[in-house]
């Protein structure tokens, strides 16, 4: 399969990127980690195109290739769901499955928060909610002042580790985006995400009806287990996978890229009856007009 272009098209006066795999009505949207890149996702788009899907992956504001304003201001979970929506507005598509890690994970929650009838169906890689508070502090939080304290010193070790070969080396070339960051940009994202919400709260998520695919492991305190144990309950329509750890997606992916793929079949295939209900609909209330 060819390397696709990077494409980009503007969002609330910012240029983002994005790359596409595969072709069809089937979109899914593939969303990052926290200060990682559309690099993230790159053997599961490979995986899900192969299967015959649509797959779009977006690099979000002051992530990956797309603009990095220094502004904290310009960045928050609402903010970023806003622009996974301006994508689907941009490619003209009506309604996608979202697929997110970590950050983008509480990324798609959001678009299923603000615009519910635009999503298909939800695959969240490692929440990040109510039981994250605490590990997410313990370990951002020194980097933040560290950052802030030391800001020529990461400038330099960004000049040096952008000029890193890294490209084909799999896991160490998609978190080598950490290093290579320039600092200003990313200390505004770490503090617009620190004093913005987590994510839509728990009232919001049990009101969120989308098929939902959720996958979490144990001993992580950034992405306990318990959150994505119990929004697998919240939300209504959510089912729990568990992975063997942090690093299975990402070296062992064959298990869990399985389970995601024929979840999104299943999703899909309950998805053209119900389409055909809608369109029934929308017909007899012209009719009756």
């Amino acid at each position: 399969m060819a390397i696709p272009q990077t494409q980009f098209f503007e969002h609330a006066g910012y240029r983002l990127a994005y790359v596409e795999r595969g072709e069809g009505d089937r979109v899914v949207v593939l969303l990052h980690g926290l200060l990682l890149s559309k690099k993230m996702h790159r053997n599961l788009a490979r995986t899900l195109a192969e299967r015959g899907y649509r797959v779009v992956s977006l690099d979000l504001l002051g992530h990956g290739e797309s603009d990095r304003p220094a502004d904290m201001t310009q960045h928050s979970m609402q903010l970023y769901g806003e622009q996974a929506i301006g994508l689907l507005d941009h490619l003209g598509v009506e309604r996608a499955a979202f697929l997110g890690t970590s950050l983008g994970a509480n990324t798609a929650l959001e678009v299923a928060a603000a615009a519910p009838e635009r999503v298909e169906a939800m695959v969240i890689e490692m929440p990040v909610l109510d039981n994250a508070i605490v590990g997410a502090a313990v370990a951002f939080l020194p980097f933040m002042v560290a950052m802030q304290l030391a800001g020529p010193l990461f400038e330099v070790g960004s000049w040096l580790a952008r000029r890193v070969p890294t490209r084909g080396l799999g896991v160490v070339d998609t978190v080598w985006d950490w290093p290579m960051d320039p600092p200003g940009p990313s200390l505004a994202v770490m503090r617009g995400l620190f004093f913005g919400r987590i994510a839509p709260p728990k009232a919001v998520r049990r009101t969120l009806t989308p098929p939902a695919l959720v996958i979490g492991h144990t001993n992580d305190p950034v992405h306990p287990f318990t959150d994505s144990d119990e929004l697998a309950g919240e939300l209504p329509n959510g089912r729990l996978l568990q992975a063997e750890s942090i690093i299975e997606m990402r070296v062992r992916p064959e298990r869990l890229t399985g389970e995601i793929a024929a979840f999104l079949d299943e999703a899909w295939a309950a998805e053209v009856p119900a389409r055909r209900r809608r369109a029934k609909a929308g017909g007899r209330r012209a009719s009756a007009a």
